[in-house]
């Protein structure tokens, strides 16, 4: 017999504990039939104000990511999503990307599927026809630069423009306003680019980024609306509708 309320599909989400907006968002694109249930990567909510801090609180994170799984996956779940941009990033090549989803695997004892950002990223940009050029926002600081460039290179991308917000804590880069994410992702724009992606899954940006799709005539990648939604079309769950881009009301 099945979940009665997931009778579709139970979704296991890895966050980090300091995060506020993954389980919101998440659940404002959920389908009927869906349900998801989160497991907390623990970390403190340590002051960000430089590389080196940044960098700290994303090693932290990954130390979280083996109990998270653990705790999730209690509840026995269909599939399993990275709700966290950054780590998907960290080890700058698709051979990471791929590395962590197979420890994610092999963490839960089982041969489960895994979506992580950069798999809805990649899926997304060839959707959208994107050739080349694209710009990134996102609450982080520079030292993201060469992780996010190796792997978007080895995808085939040049990213023109980045725009960090450089958050000063992990459950402060949610402490934004709309103007705040409007000023950010026109700050990356430019008529040379293609395509604009928001990193950071503490962004509350998937209404915004649905707006600026229509200010901006181009596609807007908010990273939430895309990493869900690759996890939902990897479980064969096809629903189509407005309010959080292109990805779920054409594609």
């Amino acid at each position: 017999m099945g979940d009665y309320l997931g009778y579709r599909a139970k979704m296991g989400v890895t966050t980090p504990s300091t995060n506020t907006v993954v389980q919101p968002e998440y659940d404002s694109m959920r389908p009927p039939g869906v349900t998801n249930h989160l497991g907390r990567m623990h970390i403190p909510n340590i002051k960000i104000h430089d590389n080196d801090s940044f960098d700290e609180s994303i090693r932290l994170i990954d130390a979280g990511l083996d109990d998270a799984v653990d705790r999730v996956m209690t509840c026995d779940p269909d599939y399993l999503v990275l709700g966290i941009s950054a780590l998907s990033v960290w080890g700058g090549t698709l051979q990471s990307v791929e590395d962590l989803k197979q420890r994610m695997k092999d963490r839960a004892g089982r041969d489960i599927g895994v979506s992580t950002a950069v798999d809805g990223v990649r899926e997304a940009l060839k959707l959208h026809g994107v050739k080349k050029k694209i710009s990134i926002m996102e609450p982080y600081f520079a030292s993201i630069e060469p992780r996010m460039g190796g792997v978007m290179k080895e995808l085939g991308y040049e990213i023109v423009k980045y725009g960090h917000m450089q958050g000063g804590s992990p459950a402060t880069y949610s402490h934004v306003t709309e103007q705040d994410m409007i000023g950010a992702i026109k700050s990356i724009d430019d008529p040379e680019v293609e395509c604009l992606v928001q990193f950071g899954a503490a962004l509350p940006m998937a209404h915004i980024a649905d707006e600026a799709e229509r200010w901006l005539n181009k596609p807007v990648i908010s990273i939430n609306v895309v990493t869900y939604w690759h996890g939902l079309r990897a479980m064969g769950i096809n629903d189509q509708f407005t309010g959080f881009t292109q990805l779920f009301s054409r594609f």
